[in-house]
């Protein structure tokens, strides 16, 4: 029997390889798990009827080039409901989407299909990616492993959720203000968003152009790195992909870790900010330096999300009118066609942040809001790049400021709901990659919920934050 729990890429490479096991029968453990699970987490929204002829013809590949075959061949993965798969449903949770079908595949399938990956099935997530629970999923929220009464984090709580109750060794993501790495924190994985434009947004539907990061979700910080760089790369057919060379990381051995602890002190929960704490001293132990920093700037970066994201989005959304993709409700005349599916075609959250995006960006409140919001952005990216400069190698903090809440406990008070992205919303305005790593627990009903630590690195960095993050599994 397939140890799915111990499991990690790099050991089920190495068992794929001396064939202790076959890619299909790992495939099918997989998805006997999910048959199991998922009628209660609800983190699949479908399961590919495909997997096992993928994972044959993987087995094919091992057979024949053995450990010359691509890193990843043979693996079972699970990809968020918003990046599009050819032939495949992408519905993005919505009911506006529900029946469209992806006409080609996403720059990251693309590398992954090279890599003859194996896609069990699209995961649930907050409609649109709009949300920091998994709750406005049109299609009923997923649930957290470590407690089906919490909830596990959005958007992508659904590809946190797969890897945390063993139903996929790996899971993309996306990742606008946290998404990625705030479930990863609720769920007790380990999730990556990267350099803005380090990976292609090519195929993945966009929500805010400007934020949005397809990001990845491990066991291990290793695993994530090894699904990282088999999707990292430049794309013509993106225009926010960047073809010049990254800077160069100022450390390949980083030291000094920084603490704002100054942005502590509010609204953390206090098993979070002991944890938090804790962590640190592990780190100091470790051999790292432990400075403590001011980032004046950073407290802004929640109202400048919260203006430049619905504004984006609401832009990216005004293509679903019921003419040209997706759901069309018929109305007496087009104005109300146009009404009419939107909305019955999006729910409350999604609708909220349009009208949210549409009053920032109206004649009179775009320069009051919008051209504010730039500005202030500007000054966050400089004060963190300034941080860096000054040899400070990772930025620490906390991933949430809370463990995973029930269900339902936030959906009264939007507000509330948004305070979770407080520590990850920086990373995505600056453009800077994050990591959120497992640091402990906290008891809540007698049960434990995962916690996670997150780091922050420089502009093009990742390397460091795999470095930090081993280090820190190893230590902690």
């Amino acid at each position: 029997m397939i140890d799915l729990e111990n499991l990690t890429i790099k050991k089920a490479r190495e068992h794929l390889v001396k064939k202790d096991f076959s890619s299909v029968e790992l495939t099918e453990a997989y998805r006997n798990v999910i048959e199991e699970k998922n009628s209660a987490i609800h983190a699949y929204l479908e399961v590919f009827d495909d997997s096992i002829e993928q994972a044959k013809y993987a087995d094919s590949v091992i057979h024949t080039k053995g450990d010359d075959s691509p890193l990843l061949t043979g693996i079972p993965l699970a990809i968020k409901d918003n990046i599009l798969i050819e032939g495949k449903t992408a519905s993005c949770a919505s009911k506006m989407l529900s029946s469209y079908r992806a006409s080609y595949d996403a720059n990251v399938i693309e590398k992954l299909k090279k890599e003859n990956a194996i896609f069990l099935g699209r995961t649930n997530m907050d409609e649109f990616a709009m949300g920091a629970s998994n709750e406005h999923s049109a299609f009923g929220g997923a649930k957290n492993p470590h407690d089906i009464e919490r909830v596990p984090g959005g958007s992508s709580g659904g590809s946190a959720a797969a890897v945390a109750m063993n139903g996929a060794l790996g899971a993309l993501g996306s990742d606008t203000g946290g998404s990625v790495r705030q479930p990863a924190s609720f769920c007790g994985v380990v999730g990556l968003k990267p350099t803005y434009g380090k990976v292609s947004r090519s195929g993945l539907i966009a929500m805010a152009s400007s934020l949005d990061q397809i990001g990845t979700f491990g066991k291990t910080v290793e695993d994530t790195q090894v699904l990282f760089e088999a999707i990292a790369g430049y794309d013509p057919m993106d225009s926010t992909s960047l073809n010049t060379p990254y800077p160069k990381p100022h450390t390949l051995n980083p030291k000094v870790i920084g603490v704002p602890y100054h942005v502590l002190k509010e609204g953390v929960d206090e098993d979070v900010f002991k944890n938090f704490t804790d962590s640190v001293k592990k780190l100091e132990k470790a051999g790292y330096e432990i400075k403590e920093i001011e980032l004046p700037y950073v407290k802004y970066s929640l109202p400048v999300y919260y203006i430049i994201m619905p504004a984006e989005s609401s832009t990216n959304l005004a293509r679903f009118d019921g003419v040209r993709y997706g759901l069309r409700e018929e109305g007496g005349n087009l104005f109300e066609d146009y009404a009419e599916t939107r909305g019955i075609g999006f729910g409350e959250e999604v609708r909220r942040r349009i009208l949210a995006g549409t009053y920032v960006l109206s004649h009179g409140y775009y320069d009051a809001y919008y051209t504010k919001a730039k500005e202030v952005r500007g000054r966050i990216k400089k004060e963190l790049e300034d941080v860096y400069a000054s040899g400070i190698d990772v930025i620490a903090t906390p991933t949430s400021p809370t463990p995973a809440f029930k269900i339902g406990e936030k959906t009264g008070s939007p507000i509330q709901m948004y305070l979770a992205d407080i520590f990850t919303v920086p990373a995505n305005i600056a453009g800077i990659p994050a990591l959120s790593v497992p640091s402990g627990f906290a008891v809540r009903d007698r049960k434990e919920l995962p916690l996670g630590i997150q780091f922050m690195a420089g502009y093009g960095e990742e390397n460091v934050l795999f470095e930090v993050g081993k280090r820190f599994e190893i230590c902690n």
